[in-house]
């Protein structure tokens, strides 16, 4: 009983934290494996996708009711980071992710250096021309991204972020909601390599669902109320603890 009631708070506060900065997952997948040691890391990769993939779309749902969502590169971008990250998926079997474990906080530790230095990053919605090469970039970056949340994921919701606010201009509140909708696709990409092999618990999964809604939508509510200041600290906070985890686990395997 006290496993689930600390499985469905983590479902609670991975969707609040993911409506605005991405990141949920790690609280989500970590206390699975910690209250589940018994099963399979692919059964709980399964139900932590699923209740991460019903909180991003009702926070995606919540954000485009007030903000414009540019559909116009976020779907082309879903249809590529959603066909890598099933690709991710199929290959994690066949490559030890030891190899890439100890680059991902060194990624996560440039994007902060570079968010906090640029003080003005992400503050103000200035959408780039959609060039050749600017296209070439984003849709690059969106398929490489894709690829690592299949295969791995730590992280994708902030890598997609800073892409959208470096790449094509946008604010930190319009790069959330477009990441949401590419994240929101890979999830469901991953979803159909799990599903179809069994490997999710349905009743935890769809309980850990409803509480993961709960939280996007207060997260989602907070993030459009205070806007892209607020979500740059929420950002700032979530990654230097993301890159403190990530460096934790990859010196475990050292």
């Amino acid at each position: 009983m006290i496993d689930l009631v600390l499985v469905l708070a983590a479902a609670f506060a991975a969707g609040l934290i993911d409506a605005m900065v991405g990141g949920g997952g790690l609280i989500q997948l970590p206390t699975l494996l910690a209250t589940q040691p018994q099963l399979p890391p692919a059964f709980l990769l399964g139900t932590s996708k699923f209740s991460g993939l019903f909180g991003t779309l009702s926070a995606l749902w919540r954000y485009a009711r007030s903000v414009r969502v540019p559909w116009a590169v976020v779907l082309p971008g879903c249809v590529l980071a959603a066909l890598a990250s099933l690709g991710g998926a199929a290959t994690v079997s066949h490559v030890p992710q030891q190899v890439f474990r100890p680059l991902v906080p060194c990624m996560l530790s440039a994007v902060l250096v570079y968010t906090l230095l640029r003080r003005d990053f992400g503050q103000r919605h200035r959408p780039l021309p959609l060039t050749r090469s600017r296209q070439a970039l984003a849709f690059g970056g969106m398929l490489l991204i894709g690829f690592y949340d299949g295969f791995f994921g730590p992280g994708t919701g902030s890598f997609l972020m800073i892409l959208f606010i470096r790449v094509l201009g946008y604010d930190f509140l319009h790069a959330s909601v477009s990441a949401r909708a590419v994240n929101a696709a890979t999830n469901l990409a991953a979803l159909a390599w799990f599903l179809p092999r069994g490997e999710w618990l349905p009743g935890i999964a769809v309980s850990m669902a409803v509480l993961n809604i709960t939280g996007a939508q207060i997260g989602t509510r907070l993030a459009l109320r205070h806007g892209a200041g607020f979500i740059r600290v929420v950002f700032i906070v979530v990654v230097a603890t993301l890159i403190a985890k990530t460096s934790l686990d990859a010196a475990r395997l050292l």
